[in-house]
Formats: C-alpha cells, structure tokens, sequence
C-alpha cells in the first residue's frame, strides 16, 4: 500500500488506517466471548497482512478490551509492533455507578489513561495520543504539560485530538510546545461538514494530517443499497450511488472502493480508517489507495453528495 507522512512527525502511515472500534463486536465486556476475541485477533493479522501499518484504537473501544486483544494479536505476531504505528485516544469516561457520562481532560486522567492503554496493547509507548473529544472544562495549559510529561517519558511519541472544531484546536495548539499531528473527525461523502466548517482548511494551513473514522457512512456508502429507503436523505443518497456506481465502473472497483479513493484525492493527506473484521473487506478496502480519481470525478460525487448544484 502507498504511503505518506503523518503531520509534521516524520511519521510515516500507509495511506488507510485499520481502525479497532469494531474489534470484539460489541462495547460490552460482559459481551466478549472467546470466538470474538478469535476473530478480533484474526482481523488485526489480516489488517497487518493487507499492508495496514497505521492501528487507530480509544480506551473506551469495548470498554479496554480491543486494546488487549490487539495487545494479544501483536504478541501471536513477533516483530509486527516495531513495523506498525499504534494510535489510542482518552478524554471519554462512560457511565458507572456513581459517575455519569463525562469528558475528562484533566492531567491526571490523561496521563493514567495512556498508562492503562499501555498495559493493555503490552507495549511501551503509542505512536499518537489523541483527546477524543472537545471538554468545555479544558484547560489547554495543562493538557499541554500532561503530553509534554508523557513525551519526556516516552510513553506517547506525538499527540493529536479527536472530533475537535478548529477553535478548540487552536487553543490547544497554542499552549502546546509542539505541533499536533491529527484530528480524528467525521469525514465522507455522506458527512462533508469537515469540508466546510473550517477543520479540514485548518488541517491544510497547520501541517496537520486528517484522520477520517466512519469513512464510509457507517454503510451508507458500502456495496450494498439496502440503506438508501430508509436513509433521511434517500433520493440524494440514492443518486450518490447512481455516481458512486458510474465511477467505480469506469476504474474496474466497487463503489465502496471509489467513495475511499475520494477522500484520498484531498490535497490535506486525508487517512480513511477502516472499520471492518471481515478479512476479505480489509483487503478489498486496500484497494483503494491504488485508484486515482480526476478532479472531474471528485466534483462529480460531491455535487452528487450535496443533493445541489455548486455555486
């Protein structure tokens, strides 16, 4: 699979992302029985197989339990961690008894979460650390010391943020003594926010590198047209695969491939993370970094995304 840079790291990721939210099936530990975790852990070789080297994961993804499955496919794999990138994100704190949902970037939680999703993935140190969420009671001053200590520490080479809109970014990015490497955002042809609210221009003019999650609709953009009746938007999702379909017959690949692609086309490094535990869809998937879209096509699918002309 092709490559590119990550932010201004020096980092260097495949040009998709495998992500691991879906690893186990279920967000529910009580859920998670041997044969998911079997096929978590054969989803994480085939992901390594097809070439992936950029592993996105969150302490909240099964409630830890895809960190140590990832943990327990890395050591049925000896030498892998050294060849792959590991991201992992905190920021997240579900429902307990006693506590309610809530967002938490105070240092101490940032730094004792990294710590736990160490032992977790068994390793020492994580590529990218992420704030998964933007917390209204953020004090960018002193999530720039948490990173800054976990850096010194070299527990978590490069940090980034998730779902932050751009003047949340900007706050932190001014405390920070470094540059942020990501934002992990909502990204595709369904969900084209990024594109006009400002992230993906920040992403541009600062160097960082979009990660898109959900690349393709949670779905709605797959191979299968299912989805269309009941979608809000259905004649508009219903004339994209009209698009989808036309372009991906011209390149010789699926529509699922081609709505991928379009988001690679975008001169900001945007990395599509991929979700999925079939083997065969990995791979498949992987694909699309081999396609080459015109700026022809890409306009094409976009206004077909709008639902209306462009200006």
């Amino acid at each position: 699979m092709r490559t590119q840079p990550i932010g201004r790291t020096g980092l260097v990721s495949t040009r998709l992302a495998y992500g691991c939210w879906r690893l186990v099936g279920t967000m529910d530990p009580a859920e998670v029985t041997p044969d998911r975790e079997a096929a978590g852990r054969r989803a994480v070789a085939a992901a390594v197989d097809a070439g992936y080297t950029l592993f996105d994961h969150a302490d909240i993804y099964g409630r830890g339990v895809c960190e140590r499955v990832f943990g327990d496919a890395l050591r049925d794999m000896p030498g892998v961690r050294d060849r792959v990138l590991l991201a992992t994100k905190c920021g997240i704190v579900l429902p307990a008894p006693g506590v309610r949902h809530l967002y938490d970037s105070s240092p101490g939680h940032i730094v004792r979460s990294c710590e736990a999703s160490l032992k977790r993935l068994g390793t020492d140190r994580v590529d990218l650390y992420q704030l998964h969420r933007p917390d209204l009671l953020m004090d960018p001053a002193a999530v720039a010391a948490a990173f800054d200590q976990l850096r010194q520490q070299g527990k978590a080479r490069f940090f980034g943020v998730s779902n932050f809109p751009p003047t949340f970014t900007a706050a932190l990015q001014k405390a920070c003594p470094f540059p942020l490497a990501v934002n992990q955002v909502e990204m595709h042809l369904a969900r084209l926010d990024p594109l006009y609210d400002g992230t993906i221009d920040q992403c541009l003019a600062e160097g960082m590198t979009p990660l898109a999650w959900s690349p393709l609709g949670g779905g709605v953009l797959g191979d299968d047209s299912a989805a269309e009746a009941a979608h809000p938007r259905a004649s508009v999702l219903k004339a994209l695969h009209h698009e989808l379909d036309a372009v991906a017959a011209a390149h010789g690949v699926k529509r699922s491939t081609i709505a991928l692609a379009w988001l690679l086309a975008h001169p900001a490094g945007v990395i599509p993370i991929v979700g999925s535990i079939d083997p065969v869809r990995i791979r498949a998937a992987a694909a699309a970094a081999d396609v080459t879209l015109t700026r022809d096509d890409w306009y094409r699918l976009l206004v077909a995304a709008r639902g209306e002309p462009l200006p």
